[in-house]
């Protein structure tokens, strides 16, 4: 019996297995254990078991690069592959080309894995929404020119709003190439100066709208300096692009009449509005003329005319008032001045003289007694009419 390397016998194994038309091309069972990528590499190595067995398995980055989801430790899941020897170690594995999770769909994981990971990040918060320009001034659309979404658009803001300009990049919005053509549409749009950016198609099946809900577009729109409203022709689920974008439309109609606002109600605004503004004017006029009023009333009050007027009838009223107080006062003392006259009238000498006395004056001075005169003098004797001189030749 001849004796053989280690290499030999695994190169052998190895040929028995490859040569196993049983072993190649199937499809295995299990449960995806200590999953890991190779960062440098690509490479994905696991462990795929079930109740009693488990086999070592790898997947080249070729084939990897190509899974839509990622693998996850204890995800149930049918691996397809073939089996076959590395023969450095000479174990035997599992040589993976492609994994389909068990229950659900490879596309509904691969959407729910990126949803929770773009959700994780933040692009789905909504204080990264943008509030839409109230009157823009260019709106860009970004769908295929071929398809209804742009007559759609077209149509809407015609009727609705003729004021703006539409800006309308041609995209593909299905197949492979799809999700780069989006992006550079959108990245477009954002540098054509467009104040608010439609992106969308019209209605279709999951799979025409999967590019809604794919990672680059997702991106491309969180990365859109301009706010963006999704506009994917669909009512009931909500896509990746759907939950980034700022705002979302059920079709590309709807979004364009999110987008502008409709003439007609601009029209009837500006009525409201001038009605608003001559109210507020009359209103505003009218509490200023009523200032004004009381200004010109309180600077006219404070004038030196006014000063001089009011000091005049001031004036005016005090003099009044000491006229009358002098009157009144002159008729006091006068009423006095008659009573006290009337009493020395009452004892005026010439009342008594008027009764037939007489006075007798030497010289000025008044004689009362006979011892103020002499024998042989004159005198003036003063009657009630008239006067007399006289010589007195007795005296007693």
């Amino acid at each position: 019996m001849p004796v053989i390397t280690v290499t030999q016998v695994n190169k052998y194994i190895a040929s028995k297995l490859k040569g196993d038309r049983v072993l190649q091309g199937i499809m295995v069972k299990g449960e995806i254990s200590n999953f890991i990528c190779h960062y440098k590499s690509g490479h994905c190595y696991f462990t795929l078991k079930d109740n009693e067995s488990s086999i070592k398995a790898v997947m080249f980055a070729s084939a990897a690069t190509r899974l839509k989801f990622q693998p996850e430790d204890g995800m149930e899941a049918v691996v397809s592959g073939s089996i076959s020897v590395y023969e450095r170690d000479g174990a035997y594995q599992l040589y993976a080309t492609d994994i389909i999770p068990e229950g659900a769909g490879k596309e509904g994981l691969a959407l729910e894995q990126l949803k929770k990971k773009l959700a994780a990040e933040g692009i789905f918060a909504s204080e990264h929404k943008r509030p839409l320009p109230y009157m823009p001034k260019k709106i860009g659309a970004v769908t295929s020119l071929s398809g209804a979404a742009v007559r759609d658009i077209i149509n809407v803001l015609t009727r609705r709003y003729p004021l703006c300009e539409l800006y309308a990049v041609n995209a593909i919005v299905q197949g492979e190439s799809a999700p780069m053509s989006i992006c550079g549409g959108i990245l477009k749009a954002e540098k054509a100066g467009c104040d608010v950016i439609i992106v969308g198609r019209g209605g279709g099946s999951s799979e025409d709208l999967s590019v809604f809900n794919t990672e680059a577009v997702a991106r491309a729109i969180y990365g859109c300096k301009v706010p963006i409203i999704s506009a994917v022709g669909h009512e009931v689920d909500f896509t990746i692009a759907d939950l980034t974008a700022d705002l979302r439309a059920p079709t590309p109609s709807a979004a364009a009449e999110l987008a502008a606002p409709d003439i007609r109600q601009l029209a009837d605004n500006v009525v409201s509005y001038e009605n608003r503004c001559h109210k507020a004017f009359d209103t505003l006029w009218e509490k200023r003329f009523s200032e004004f009023t009381a200004l010109s009333a309180k600077l006219a009050a404070c004038s030196p005319e006014s000063k001089l007027k009011l000091s005049e009838e001031k004036i005016s009223v005090l003099k009044s008032r000491a006229d009358t107080a002098a009157i009144r006062i002159i008729e006091k003392y006068d009423a006095r001045l008659s009573e006290t006259a009337a009493r020395l009238e009452s004892l005026s000498p010439l009342k008594v003289m008027a009764r037939g006395y007489s006075l007798v004056y030497s010289g000025e001075e008044l004689v009362r007694s006979s011892a103020d005169i002499s024998e042989g003098q004159t005198v003036t004797l003063r009657f009630d009419k008239g006067g007399a001189e006289a010589e007195i030749r007795k005296k007693w």
